[in-house]
């Protein structure tokens, strides 16, 4: 499982490394307007042909209808208390009814989210800049902090002594000092681990974090840590890129692609013949 997994985020990075910034990194919002909006005509099909149209009609008008008791029989207590609560049973139902496209819409719609993250919620280190490089080894790794060491490039220095934890982490502070992409070498025993950063130059994808299993899948920004290494994780986190109109950072992108996808199906339902 774990090979077919590693197997499976190469191809979607080549896919998506080759359809993301046809117009450069620069020209953010093509790809920050085009996928999330394409993600909302999706999730509109989907909801189409998974979900019972006609029973989420059904219950919508019968909300309307206890919503039209409420107003015309305002007086009577028991019965807005009645129709209150066929209203809440029926939102029960009507979210019931959205469970199942729900469910199918989930996992393309994170693996194309991330996507955008790494390809715009961050920007190259700046020269001169201190980042630290963070080290943390599987639990159920037989080597410890210490057997954890570093091999710089030229362009990148050390510039304090690492800091060794007891649950076992390691701490590299580094300084920038050439523009490029450089790969920093970790060593646990027998093992070499590549770690990139990115400083200077052009904005483009930036590498975050290097994981082991699934959770690789959030961070395709480089290829996930081999299954069985004594490594979980990798982890240089640089600046967030600003995105001027947008919030900045990964959560600022995935509010965003959110926002606009959800709007698109909302302008399109009529469009494509959906009931939402």
């Amino acid at each position: 499982m774990p090979v077919l997994l590693a197997t499976f985020q190469t191809a979607l990075n080549g896919i998506f490394d080759f359809l993301l910034a046809p117009f450069g990194h620069g020209a953010f919002w093509f790809d920050l307007i085009f996928w999330p909006t394409l993600l909302g005509i999706g999730a509109l099909q989907v909801y189409k042909h998974v979900s019972n149209q006609k029973a989420i009609a059904a219950v919508k008008r019968q909300i309307s209808m206890h919503l039209l008791e409420i107003r015309l029989f305002r007086d009577d207590i028991a019965q807005v208390l009645i129709s209150t609560g066929k209203i809440v049973v029926k939102n029960f139902r009507y979210i019931g009814h959205n469970l199942a496209p729900l469910l199918v819409m989930i996992v393309p719609m994170v693996l194309i989210m991330v996507q955008l993250v790494s390809h715009y919620a961050y920007r190259p280190s700046e020269l001169g800049a201190i980042e630290v490089l963070r080290v943390k080894l599987d639990t159920e790794a037989e080597v410890g902090p210490r057997a954890v060491s570093l091999t710089l490039p030229p362009g990148v220095l050390l510039d304090a002594p690492p800091v060794r934890t007891a649950d076992g982490q390691v701490f590299w502070r580094l300084r920038a000092q050439e523009p490029g992409d450089h790969v920093l070498s970790v060593h646990v025993g027998d093992e070499t681990l590549e770690k990139g950063w990115a400083v200077g130059g052009a904005n483009r994808k930036i590498p975050v974090k290097r994981l082991q299993s699934w959770e690789a899948l959030l961070y395709p920004g480089e290829a996930s840590i081999p299954p069985g290494s004594a490594v979980h994780s990798l982890e240089l986190v640089g600046d967030t890129r600003s995105l001027s109109w947008m919030p900045d950072g990964e959560g600022g992108i995935l509010l965003w692609a959110m926002l606009v996808s959800m709007l698109a199906g909302i302008a399109l339902k009529d469009v494509f013949g959906v009931t939402l």
